[in-house]
């Protein structure tokens, strides 16, 4: 006769493990913070442009080019797309009206970008995307240049490092690093800052909110704002439109299409074993942490994106904590659109958005 009261009691186990696994590591339900009708932030646009496609094409051309390297090199051909950038800026094209000077910035490598009379005690700090495996401050050109002159900062933009090689936690240790340095050093040296921003886009997105969180943890001097460009707020993966959105996101739709299919247990699993920290916690999930005493914050997202949803979770979450935050969407556009600045309309809207919410932070504090 089969043991049967051993295979009963090895299910039981493997039952309980899984349901606290699924109970510890997926957090507290953030459905609250689900838009309600009538407050789904601003709407930029009624639809896109017809240089939107444009965009698409050059986003399958790229994704072609990883495809056709072998498995073991794909994340290399990833890199080398994500460090030449899908649109060369002015900059890069020969354009000497801005000035790129790298740097070592605590200990961190990264570079200013400056256009011309860029005030150097007025400074941001830059925190790229690329799903913290890739992504370099050089590919993302297109947006810190932008940023350098609708803002008139000088933009200082991290080499954070990156995963595989290195773990989660370090590259929040280089962004920290970097956000004491230029509290202290802008482009021409040594010098305080009159007044800094951080900004993100995607996982630089995530970083830079969890960045300002420190820095209030720590007593340090606040950003007089913040800025993330379709960010990753919540490594649970709770939101409804990483699902409702997954055939419209062009960029993340692909590459997370086969993640979401496995179990969600399993999804968290994975999630705290990559990152070796619990995927709800605030460490790694911002919408998990306490958002209030925060910088006024900003956040640009695309309706048709897979970060809809957690963008729309956060600004309401950090409203209802006493923050002043900003939803700005505009429809059908692609995961953080404002690399194709050259040629997107919508980007060029979505720096000059940036530049009046920047203005508008100076403002505020001028007149506190």
């Amino acid at each position: 006769m089969p043991d049967w009261s051993y295979w009963v009691t090895l299910l039981a186990i493997i039952l309980i493990l899984w349901i606290s696994a699924r109970l510890l590591l997926s957090g507290p339900a953030l459905r609250a913070y689900d838009a309600p009708p009538g407050d789904s932030g601003t709407r930029m646009r009624a639809q896109a442009s017809a240089e939107h496609q444009q965009t698409v094409q050059l986003l399958q051309q790229a994704a072609r080019e990883i495809r056709a390297a072998p498995r073991k090199e794909r994340l290399a051909a990833i890199r080398r797309v994500m460090a030449r950038g899908f649109c060369e800026p002015a900059l890069l094209a020969g354009d000497t009206a801005y000035t790129v000077r790298t740097v070592d910035a605590g200990g961190v490598a990264g570079e200013w970008v400056l256009a011309p009379h860029a005030d150097p005690e007025r400074r941001l700090l830059y925190l790229h995307g690329g799903s913290f495996l890739s992504g370099c401050a050089r590919g993302h050109r297109v947006i810190t240049s932008e940023l350098a002159r609708v803002t008139g900062a000088a933009v200082l933009a991290l080499d954070y490092r990156l995963m595989p090689e290195c773990p989660r936690r370090a590259m929040q240790e280089d962004c920290q690093a970097g956000y004491r340095w230029i509290l202290e050093h802008g482009p021409d040296g040594a010098g305080p800052a009159r007044e800094l921003f951080v900004a993100g886009d995607s996982a630089g997105g995530s970083l830079a909110l969890l960045l300002v969180a420190w820095a209030r943890d720590h007593g340090l001097p606040a950003a007089r704002g913040v800025i993330a460009l379709s960010p990753s707020v919540d490594l649970t993966f709770s939101s409804p439109t990483l699902r409702s959105n997954l055939n419209s996101d062009h960029m993340l739709g692909p590459s997370l299409r086969g993640f979401l299919r496995l179990p969600r247990t399993l999804r968290l699993l994975l999630m705290w074993a990559i990152n070796r920290i619990p995927p709800a916690d605030p460490r790694v999930s911002p919408v998990f942490g306490d958002l209030s005493g925060l910088p006024p914050l900003l956040i640009q997202v695309s309706e048709a994106e897979m970060m809809l949803g957690d963008a729309r979770r956060y600004v309401h979450k950090a409203r209802a904590a006493g923050c002043s935050a900003e939803l700005q969407s505009w429809p059908e556009l692609l995961h953080v659109w404002h690399l194709f600045a050259p040629i997107l309309p919508e980007a060029q809207e979505a720096f000059t958005r940036i530049a009046q919410f920047v203005q508008r932070c100076r403002t505020f504090s001028s007149a506190g």
